[in-house]
This record gives C-alpha cells, sequence and structure tokens, in this order.
C-alpha cells in the first residue's frame, strides 16, 4: 500500500462505524401444526450507501488525545505520520513527496516537509475528507 494510501487508511477506518447487527428472527412461534416456510435464499442486500464523510479534523483530534497530544501534527507531517503510527523517516517523506508530486525544497528539509503536509492535507479532501480551516493554515 502507498504510503498516502495507508494514511487514508488510518484516518478514514479509525472511526467506523460497527457493522449493522444480523436480523433477529420473530420471538413467537407458529403454531405447531402451521407449515413454516423457510425461503431458499434471500435477496441480495441493496448497494451500500455512500460512505458519509470523514470529518478529518475531529479524527485527528480524538488521535491526538489518545496519545496525550500528537504533537503538531497539523503542520508538521512528521508529527502527524508519528500520530498515525507510520514511518516519519526522510526514506518514507521522499517516497511520500514522489507520491503526490511535491517538488519543494531539497528532501527533508522544512520547506518540503511544509509542502508535504499542506498536500497531505488537500489530497485528504480531495478524497472525501471534510478538513478544517485550522489544518489547512
Amino acid at each position: 500500500m502507498s504510503i498516502f494510501g495507508s494514511i487514508m487508511s488510518k484516518i478514514f477506518n479509525h472511526a467506523s462505524a460497527p457493522a449493522p447487527a444480523a436480523p433477529t428472527t420473530p420471538t413467537t412461534s407458529p403454531a405447531p401444526s402451521a407449515p413454516v416456510a423457510v425461503p431458499a435464499a434471500q435477496a441480495p442486500a441493496a448497494p451500500a450507501a455512500p460512505a458519509a464523510k470523514v470529518d478529518v479534523g475531529a479524527v485527528l483530534g480524538e488521535m491526538a488525545a489518545m496519545k496525550g497530544g500528537g504533537g503538531n501534527y497539523k503542520t508538521s507531517i512528521v508529527d502527524l505520520l508519528h500520530l498515525l503510527d507510520l514511518d516519519s523517516s526522510l526514506g518514507a517523506r521522499k517516497e511520500l513527496a514522489d507520491e503526490l508530486g511535491v517538488r519543494a525544497g531539497a528532501d527533508g528539509t522544512a520547506e518540503q516537509n511544509i509542502a508535504l503536509q499542506k498536500a497531505v492535507i488537500a489530497k485528504l479532501a480531495e478524497n472525501g475528507g471534510v478538513v478544517p480551516d485550522s489544518l489547512r493554515d
């Protein structure tokens, strides 16, 4: 899986709703002499509705609270990757920059890291994430 794919997976699947409960059978049973019709197969389920938008800010805030703060994940790509328990090494950031087409500054510089953070947040928004202004700045 790509690094950005891992980022999306960690954020978009963090607050996923529990699976719906299996249908229950009626608590009353028919009279003993009445035949019971058992369907051979149930009709296929209707396609699932599109997933609800994921509030990226809320998910990251919750994750940061669970980890005692999360560092400066709102502006630091390294802290964001740490928060998501992903590799934040220079090699991983170079790979992420290649994935997202970020060509700002030399590898590992503050200029590149800032551009990378902004690119990740923009890409999350492009892929259905609800990103608050506090993460876009």
